[in-house]
């Protein structure tokens, strides 16, 4: 539960609100959190690629939260996001509104999908807050969540929303890359072309975004063609590690050539690291250019409906798109913010054809990669 008694809280409101009007909203303290703790350089550091461009920021468009209603009462936030990327920017909610307590409870996003069924009608989460679409998919399945209001629903584009939950920031498939083993023509654009590389790959594949783009490479290549790709994966030695960010960082330090991500571990890397030997190279319009979104529901039994579905819609004010920009590296998903540096817009991605929606059926995905032999 977050706590409305700091002393501090003033001071930071006034600091907050004086970085939205010039378009510069910094978190207190959340920088150093963004990469983990070796991050301390990451405010001062220039960036020649993608990931760069902090500095001289244009102030965001977008509906501020101060054009929003006010948030009020007691709201329970089942968060499959890290508490070290989002819980700034909940609490910076909390000290914008006196009346307004969140009580957030961090976990897997797949754990905490399971907890709400289990929990069924008696569950205490008032809004689910995840990392990936697979998730929220899965529970507007079973019918655990609620249709949002258009004035929600009708910030983002058609792709990133259904009528029961909202993509709040995106991120795009790519392959980080060892410049000094590699340049990025070497980089198959291919992803069906990986089990032949000849370098040393690696990934995460009990990562909620790993299973994900599995999930799209099944839907766009069929199960057979998916299980031989795995199998090729396996077969030539692909390294697992516990997350994106670690398979990046090994790029980075020279352990791995090549693997696969979302493209902000890329830039969380080089943002604590600014000269290190890494890029980031794009597939084109397949499974491993996918184009996935966190995003967020109103759960089925919400104790006030109203009040979750404004959460949600602060989530998408100015303020919380350009944080998403700048400090976690995502993309904003309302059109008046735009992604940090060099990044390439959401339109010059080949991403493929393929509705979020499609990407809930995550357990069938877990299946074929154990029956692989692959440990999720």
């Amino acid at each position: 539960m977050t706590r409305q008694n700091d002393p501090t809280r003033s001071d930071r409101r006034r600091f907050l609100a004086g970085s939205a009007a010039i378009g510069a909203v910094t978190l207190a303290g959340c920088t150093n959190l963004v990469g983990g703790p070796d991050n301390e350089d990451s405010v001062d550091s220039t960036v020649g690629q993608i990931g760069s461009g902090r500095e001289g920021r244009d102030a965001p468009g977008g509906t501020p939260i101060a054009e929003m209603p006010d948030l009020e009462g007691e709201l329970t936030i089942y968060s499959g996001r890290g508490e070290f990327l989002v819980s700034e920017l909940i609490s910076f909610f909390d000290e914008s509104y006196p009346d307004f307590t969140p009580i957030v409870r961090y976990g897997s996003g797949s754990d905490l999908v399971n907890q709400i069924f289990t929990e069924g009608e008696g569950t205490n989460a008032d809004v689910f807050y995840t990392v990936d679409s697979g998730g929220l998919g899965a529970l507007a399945d079973e019918g655990r969540t609620q249709s949002l209001p258009s004035e929600i629903t009708d910030l983002v584009r058609d792709e990133f929303h259904t009528e029961t939950w909202t993509g709040i920031s995106g991120r795009a498939r790519s392959v980080p890359f060892n410049t000094n083993a590699y340049s990025e023509s070497e980089i198959p654009s291919d992803i069906m072309a990986f089990p032949d590389f000849e370098g040393d790959l690696g990934w995460a594949p009990s990562y909620p975004s790993c299973q994900g783009f599995v999930t799209a490479m099944r839907q766009l290549e069929g199960d057979e063609a998916t299980r031989e790709w795995l199998q090729g994966m396996v077969d030539a030695g692909i390294d697992s590690y516990p997350d994106e960010y670690a398979v990046s960082q090994a790029v980075a330090d020279g352990e791995l050539d090549a693997g696969f991500a979302n493209h902000y571990y890329i830039q969380r890397v080089v943002d604590g690291s600014p000269n290190a030997p890494i890029e980031t190279a794009f597939t084109e319009g397949d499974a491993g250019s996918i184009f996935d979104v966190a995003g967020a529901a109103v759960i089925d039994g919400a104790d006030d409906a109203e009040l979750a579905a404004n959460f949600i819609r602060h989530l998408l004010s100015a303020e919380a798109q350009e944080y998403f920009a700048v400090e976690t590296f995502e993309y904003p998903l309302i059109s008046d913010v735009d992604p940090v540096g060099g990044l390439p817009s959401i339109d010059e991605l080949d991403v493929p054809d393929l509705r979020l929606s499609e990407l809930s059926d995550v357990q069938a995905t877990i299946d074929l990669m154990r029956d692989v032999g692959i440990d999720t």
